[in-house]
């Protein structure tokens, strides 16, 4: 009987090692380049957390009470529960499987099923109750490793898990950083528009003045009253842009409406402008969720290739019982009910035509979607760093030309109004100035605020960073 079971146990080894190893797969990390195109070029001391509005009060409150309370983070979280709880029960497929069991059983025989000729004298119950307890134990060696690559596999579900998390916790960050700009931004805009309109309603007051005066047509008054109703009507568009804003940061945050609003009536715009920190490239790789959880998902990808591979091979397995037998109630305790049995079996492939080398092949195949899709991350990764470095820039340029641009058409509708009033230039020459003054200081403060907003998305590409 040894040498069936040793015999059989060869036969199994050698037709699974006759497979060989599994496929080898090449997952290189992309080259990047040393530099970014489009980031400064000497050292800041601006930290990435720096980037976002966190001298802001309305965007540390909406920040905190999202992070307590959005259901798309407690999502996330609970993925990375879940990626715990299949990593431990992995795990615990590696150690002895002990239960317990015990039973009453009773039997009934009919006689007529042993015969008539039994011996004179031989007599047995037709009738019998069984009490039986005992303790199993089972355990696989896992001598080839199987049940370990299975284990990695799932602890790197894990570290996936708390990346995307992390990603998430990003993402929504950013949202709120940039709603809450935005929202400053419309207040900025609000201002400088209410300043247009006073300016268009002494115009037409003047011109209604000097209308009655007879020293100048009606005309004037109803392009200065055409003026101020342009300004009232971007006044209107700047509320509906208000409540989309405030609708938007109800549902990041999970607050009521008048929680948030609440929350925005603290304090104001910052004109401020941090200069982008300097990084490398390579950063990217240690920094981004995002690209974090695609190497955590190869490497979850690459064990269960290996741990695939490994079904080829056979599975050694222990198995014992030890427990109680008796066939009366009084004699459970007796030394003559104990009862145990210990077994090791090994089973494995022998001819399967081909199941498990198309699971290998198939694992093989989910191990080099995993490797693309993370390179695909990388280079999303490095797209948006170059693009956000970039976005800074041109933003603030455009931010300093319209602020320029803004000063120079108001100290020029300025000046037209004194020459107007001291009877050296008509007041087409005024109402024209006044136009082309009217929504500079509105351009130039959505300017500042898509410079702020640039830096955010800047923050977000750059991997993020816990708020200081």
């Amino acid at each position: 009987m040894p040498r069936a079971f040793f015999l059989t146990a060869s036969a199994l080894a050698l037709a699974s090692c006759a497979a060989g190893p599994p496929p080898e797969i090449a997952t290189p990390v992309p080259v990047l380049p040393e530099s970014f195109l489009f980031a400064p070029d000497t050292q800041q001391e601006t930290t990435l957390a720096g980037l976002l509005p966190v001298d802001d009060p309305a965007f540390d409150t909406l920040a905190a009470q999202a992070l307590a309370s959005s259901p798309t983070l407690a999502e996330a979280a609970a993925r990375v529960e879940q990626a715990r709880a299949g990593a431990a029960r992995a795990g615990a497929e590696r150690l002895p499987d002990i239960g317990a069991n015990a039973s009453v059983t009773g039997t009934r025989t009919n006689p007529a099923s042993f015969g008539g000729d039994l011996p004179p004298g031989v007599t047995f119950d037709t009738e019998r109750v069984s009490y039986a307890a005992n303790l199993t134990a089972r355990w696989d060696l896992d001598l080839f490793g199987r049940l370990r690559a299975q284990e990695r596999a799932a602890l790197a579900r894990i570290d996936s898990a708390n990346a995307s998390r992390r990603a998430v916790r990003n993402a929504l960050l950013a949202e709120i950083a940039a709603s809450v700009i935005d929202w400053r931004t419309v207040e900025a805009r609000d201002a400088e528009v209410r300043s247009d309109l006073a300016s268009a309603r002494e115009l037409a007051r003047l011109a209604d003045v000097r209308e009655r005066a007879g020293i100048a047509p009606g005309f004037d008054r109803v392009r200065a009253e055409g003026s101020a109703a342009s300004s009232r009507s971007r006044l209107a568009a700047l509320e509906s842009e208000r409540t989309r804003l405030l609708g938007r940061l109800v549902t990041l945050t999970a607050q009521s409406g008048a929680q948030v609003r609440a929350a925005l009536a603290q304090g104001e715009a910052d004109a401020h402008l941090p200069a982008p920190p300097e990084t490398l490239p390579s950063a990217l790789l240690a920094n981004r969720p995002d690209v974090l959880a695609a190497a955590a998902t190869l490497a979850a990808e690459d064990a269960e290739l290996a741990a695939t591979a490994r079904r080829r091979f056979p599975t050694f397995d222990l198995s014992g019982a030890i427990g109680l037998l008796a066939f009366g109630i009084g004699d459970v305790f007796d030394s003559e009910s104990v009862v145990g049995s210990l077994a090791a079996t090994i089973a494995g492939p022998l001819l399967d035509f081909g199941r498990i080398q198309a699971e290998i092949d198939g694992a093989a195949a989910e191990k080099k979607a995993a490797f693309e899709a993370y390179r695909g991350t990388v280079y999303t990764a490095l797209g948006d760093a170059e693009a956000g470095y970039g976005l800074v820039a041109a933003a603030d340029v455009e931010a300093r030309a319209a602020a320029a641009e803004a000063a120079n058409l108001q100290r020029a509708a300025r000046l037209a109004n004194t020459r107007y009033e001291a009877g050296l230039a008509d007041f087409l020459t005024v109402l024209e100035a006044r136009r082309a003054a009217d929504a500079s200081g509105e351009r130039a403060a959505a300017a500042l605020g898509r410079a702020r907003r640039a830096r955010v998305l800047l923050w977000q590409a750059l991997g993020g960073n816990d708020l200081p």
